[in-house]
């Protein structure tokens, strides 16, 4: 989807990727096929380019950082990066910077989690390679203190929220900064995923206020220039907390290619050419439904009740090119709009129940 929204400004974008059947393989200027956790790799990578960015944040940065120093533009910064990369180097940042988030305890291993039953319940989440879900445990009581993970982690106070949001904002080399409104999450109950999304979220003006606030506050305070997306807790108080940040394009702005006069995408090419930032406005109410893997599932996808989808209006299916579903594999989304929130969450329902994805 990035690589689509640069085809309209003739970029020539170069990628590397671990996976030689990679969707984007066709679309790219130049594509090759390489580990991101090696030096050598993305550095030789990294030369061959003006303008470097990310789409995964497991990448080695201590190449990144070669690159930087050498001139090369690296965009999110590694430093940004290398924070981001750690939960508990990222935890500890928003303490340090007074920004709100959940009471957390840096753990080292199993046994030390056990020394925290009083902090229960709360969330253990590795400190490094968790991605969508995994990688993160809820310990509700002194039972589940086996379930906590026997490497270091932060352990996180559980949040009695009322709403899960997300904003994203762009910021450029010049400090202009752009945020696009806020959405509300509902997240996968097993999966710990995004399911599907609102936008805009339905929530007063001060939260929004506040959500807003705190999405600048963060991005000014990294110093970003790319896309950040601050994924947030509404607690029962009212209040707003920082739950995890991503320095990249995300799932929560999947639906701006549709709904919004810039999406996140083209925003992400204007903030790392130093251009100037897209409008965010958005056109209609939208919504965007994750498209996962059918359970019991594995083999060439197939898309079950595409039909159903296409005949709607303001409907808007998109696929990610991925050959092989498997159950729970993201293999696309569907973005719907409606000027009406009630006919929104009719659609909604709907396209939830019609489309599968099997082998």
């Amino acid at each position: 989807m990035l690589l689509q929204a640069s085809i309209d400004w003739n970029l020539r974008v170069h990628i590397l990727d671990p996976d030689p059947e990679a969707p984007c393989r066709h679309l790219a200027t130049q594509f090759a096929v390489g580990s991101l956790l090696d030096y050598d790799t993305v550095y030789r990578f990294g030369q061959s380019v003006d303008v470097l960015t990310i789409e995964i944040e497991k990448v080695n940065v201590e190449a990144l950082e070669a690159l930087e120093r050498e001139g090369k533009k690296v965009y999110p910064q590694p430093a940004v990066i290398r924070t981001i990369q750690d939960k508990r180097l990222q935890k500890a940042f928003y303490r340090q910077h007074g920004l709100p988030t959940a009471d957390f305890i840096l753990t080292d291993n199993r046994a030390d989690v056990a020394g925290y039953a009083d902090f229960l319940p709360a969330f253990h989440k590795l400190g490094r390679d968790g991605y969508d879900g995994r990688g993160v445990q809820r310990i509700a009581s002194a039972a589940d203190l086996h379930k906590a993970f026997d490497a270091p982690g932060v352990l996180e106070k559980a949040v009695d929220f009322e709403k899960e949001l997300a904003v994203i904002i762009a910021r450029n080399a010049n400090g202009e900064m752009q945020t696009f409104p806020t959405v509300e999450m509902v997240f996968h109950p097993e999966l710990n995923l995004v399911e599907y999304l609102f936008a805009p979220a339905e929530i007063t003006a001060e939260v929004n206020e506040q959500a807003q606030q705190i999405a600048r506050q963060t991005a000014e305070a990294f110093g970003i220039v790319g896309l950040l997306a601050v994924e947030l807790f509404l607690d029962k108080d009212g209040k707003v907390l920082i739950n995890e940040v991503a320095p990249r394009p995300h799932n929560s702005g999947h639906h701006t290619i549709r709904a919004n006069v810039t999406s996140q995408f083209e925003q992400h090419w204007r903030a790392i050419l130093n251009l100037p930032l897209g409008d965010t406005d958005f056109y209609q109410p939208s919504a965007m439904l994750n498209l996962l893997g059918e359970d019991g599932f594995t083999g060439p996808a197939r898309y079950e009740g595409l039909e159903t989808l296409l005949g709607m209006s303001g409907v808007f299916p998109f696929f990610y090119g991925k050959a092989i579903t498997k159950p729970f594999r993201k293999m696309g989304h569907v973005t719907v709009m409606d000027t009406d929130m009630d006919r929104l969450r009719e659609k909604v329902a709907v396209v939830r129940d019609s489309i599968r994805v099997i082998a």
